[in-house]
């Protein structure tokens, strides 16, 4: 009895109309376009502060950004159950402040803050103020020292930049005087007093480097320095090197403490930040764009760190679509199903050329390897877990390599799927011998070219904005990847191999 395919297709259409509601709905309720056009681009940061609670209660004072050269603050969200919060405004920067009346045990708390790109804001009272001057008073060894380096780079030094240059050298070239000076304080402090007794204006800021999608943040120390003119510039203290303004973020800039903890310890704040960009009218109303409903079906209610998670999340569908086409109806073999598409995955974080050529190294080396194992007759859970090894082992070496050869972007070849590669490894190393190479080279070959073509999809820029804005459009492609999967007639590189019959056929009917 040949079941009915009706109740099949009423799913698919239930599925197709259904995702194209949602996004619909989110198209005209919430003004989300569909094209990249005229938009703004906000960066959402979220500050997430973790403590031990003693028991007793408990007051958080928390340094947080405010409107500054380049960017403009739109809204601002926090999440603290059971604790009271004020913001707390004053010459010495806004703070968030949390307090309960009593705490125990690890807590939790979270700072959202939305800033709008804008580069008119240049203007912005107590950013660039210069801070007042302060002498060093104290005598004694570690200041002798530390004036010391002071007078040798005064003599190489014309102005304020360059005498901050030549002191952050001296510092780096005096490493026993420096070792000594820090057993005071921080190399960061002791360059604000010489600067400061040199009378040049200078304080510590905390940033934050803004990239798309990162998560666990930390705040990097910088070193404000002001010119006569009341221009200023920003120095790594590290190295001396100018720090360009642009995607970088300035969070704490008043020479406060970035945390004030009463009741708690072991405290630590994270940062986690995502890239939008929204339209201009969209932008007067973010703080409604942000709000959450049953229908709304977007995930930007979730906390930031999820929030980068889901970017990438959402695209494997796209990737999954491009695999069951490519082998349902083009014929393409790939080792594994889904290998592809975690490929795919790790190229975006490497980048494509990064990744291919690590991809195709440790898949190299891995199958000389395997095949020495394959001699020594292990059992299959020995070998598998002496691949894995391995394959740990050469992704160590390779970020080794590029680290020394100064290529940083070697170093994210540690996202690829270790356990998948390895069972990729051993899937070639098996298929080797009982297939033969020209095997070998027609699955990796094929999953190394749907990898790519999933990737190309993946870091298109609609793609990124349709998948991530409107979470109908899942159903959608599960709709798709339905449909293909009821496919059952010839994939295209079987026509070749049926060319032969289909000829043998029509000269047959053609005799008749």
């Amino acid at each position: 009895m040949k079941l009915s395919r009706q109740p099949f297709y009423l799913f698919i259409a239930i599925l197709v109309i259904g995702g194209v509601s949602l996004s619909l709905y989110r198209h005209y309720a919430f003004n989300v376009p569909w094209l990249p056009g005229e938009k703004r681009l906000v960066w959402s940061i979220e500050a997430k502060i973790e403590f031990q609670a003693r028991s007793e209660p408990v007051k958080v004072s928390f340094a947080i950004p405010d409107t500054q050269p380049g960017f403009m603050r739109m809204a601002e969200h926090t999440a603290s159950a059971g604790y009271g919060l004020a913001y707390l405004e004053d010459p010495e920067g806004r703070r968030a402040q949390w307090s309960i009346r009593n705490a125990e045990g690890p807590q939790t708390l979270y700072y959202r803050v939305d800033m709008m790109v804008d580069n008119s804001q240049w203007k912005t009272s107590g950013f660039s103020e210069a801070p007042a001057l302060e002498s060093m008073d104290d005598e004694g060894p570690y200041v002798t020292a530390a004036k010391a380096l002071l007078d040798e780079a005064l003599e190489r030094s014309a102005d304020a930049y360059t005498l901050t240059h030549e002191l952050i050298q001296e510092f780096n070239t005096q490493t026993q005087r420096e070792q000594y000076l820090l057993q005071d304080t921080s190399r960061i402090v002791w360059l604000v007093k010489l600067l400061q007794e040199a009378k040049v204006p200078a304080r510590e800021v905390l940033a934050l480097n803004l990239e798309d999608g990162r998560r666990r943040q930390h705040l990097v120390s910088y070193l404000q320095v002001f010119a006569a003119d009341g221009s200023y510039k920003l120095f790594n203290p590290s190295t001396g090197q100018l720090r360009k303004r642009d995607r970088l973020l300035l969070w704490e800039y008043n020479s406060q403490p970035l945390l004030d903890l009463l009741g708690g310890t072991r405290s630590r704040v994270m940062f986690s930040m995502i890239e939008q960009e929204l339209p201009i009218n969209e932008t007067q109303e973010l703080e409604a764009f942000q709000e959450s409903s049953l229908l709304d079906l977007s995930i930007h209610s979730l906390p930031l760190e999820e929030q980068t998670l889901f970017k990438g999340i959402l695209l494997i569908p796209v990737g999954v679509l491009v695999v069951v086409f490519l082998r349902i109806f083009i014929g393409l073999r790939t080792s594994g199903t889904f290998m592809p598409v975690l490929i795919a995955m790790a190229f975006i974080q490497t980048k494509l050329m990064v990744g291919l050529v690590g991809f195709i190294s440790i898949l190299a080396i891995g199958l000389m390897i395997r095949s020495y194992l394959s001699k020594l007759n292990l059992l299959l859970v020995a070998r598998i877990s002496a691949v894995i090894i391995t394959v740990i082992i050469l992704i160590a070496i390779l970020s080794v390599i590029a680290y020394q050869l100064g290529l940083t972007e070697g170093l994210k070849i540690t996202f690829f799927p270790m356990i998948i590669l390895s069972w990729t490894i051993e899937r070639m190393s098996i298929l080797w011998e009982e297939e033969g190479a020209q095997e070998v080279f027609k699955q990796s070959g094929g999953s190394l070219f749907v990898a790519l073509i999933a990737y190309m999809l993946m870091t298109n820029e609609l793609v990124r904005h349709l998948t991530f804005n409107f979470l109908g459009l899942q159903l959608v492609l599960m709709a798709l990847v339905l449909m293909m999967g009821s496919y059952t007639g010839y994939r295209i590189s079987e026509l070749r191999r049926f060319k032969p019959l289909q000829d043998h056929a029509s000269q047959t009917s053609g005799n008749n």
